[in-house]
């Protein structure tokens, strides 16, 4: 991997980071310490600041083409309805556009009923929802995912998990998050960033998605949140 600079001063210093084929990595650490600057640099886009190092894939091609990327923010365009979003990449690429695929996946996560209305019509939730349903109509082989459930409500956050977990089985996603309870529930394996380094964290032994109510799934989650707590 490598090292970033932002503005002359390191945002992380050498990081040696794997991720594994056909599982979720999720990636935690404090606000400001180069998570999203990490998995923009894996994707193969854009990022401020200076990165020295190497990144390469098992099979020695270029990622670019083959990744589905969801960012913080929803990305929408506000002159498209919420099924043109969704069918956005697709049409971009001179692709016939698969619409009824996508009024199924938009009804699966809430929005049949919303299929003609623009974004500034929608809530938070349910823009970030359009988002998620335009990066699952992808079907790329890398998903790269930066707090996609951070404006969902509790029970909409643990269904979207569910279907994301479900439409992305056998994919390689790396995902970003803050909650350590949405990490445990999902990842294969857990990175925690901080200035020094990375540190992988020890998982249940149980396959994801997890019971977040077992007893040694909310043993990891408390010991995760207090490790995160006390590190810069």
């Amino acid at each position: 991997m490598g090292h970033h600079r932002l503005e002359g001063a390191p945002l992380f210093g050498e990081i040696d980071l794997r991720i594994d084929a056909g599982q979720w990595t999720c990636l935690l650490g404090r606000s400001g310490v180069g998570k999203t600057t990490l998995l923009r640099l894996i994707a193969g886009l854009t990022c401020e600041g200076e990165f020295q190092g190497t990144i390469r894939t098992n099979d020695g091609r270029d990622i670019q083409g083959r990744a589905a990327f969801m960012a913080q923010s929803d990305l929408l365009m506000p002159w498209l309805s919420v099924l043109d979003n969704t069918l956005l990449g697709a049409r971009l690429r001179g692709e016939r556009p698969d619409a009824d695929r996508a009024r199924d996946l938009l009804g699966k996560i809430g929005l049949g009923d919303h299929l003609g209305k623009r974004p500034a019509a929608l809530s938070g939730g349910m823009r970030q929802r359009v988002a998620l349903a335009r990066t699952l109509m992808e079907g790329r082989p890398f998903v790269f995912l930066d707090e996609p459930f951070s404006a969902l409500d509790a029970g909409t956050r643990a269904e979207m998990q569910e279907l994301a977990a479900e439409m992305l089985r056998g994919k390689t996603v790396l995902l970003v998050t803050h909650d350590p309870s949405e990490a445990i529930r999902l990842g294969h394996r857990i990175i925690v960033i901080t200035n020094k380094g990375t540190q992988d964290w020890p998982l249940p032994d149980m396959a994801p998605l997890r019971d977040l109510a077992a007893a040694d799934v909310v043993a990891s989650q408390a010991a995760l949140l207090d490790f995160l707590r006390s590190r810069p």
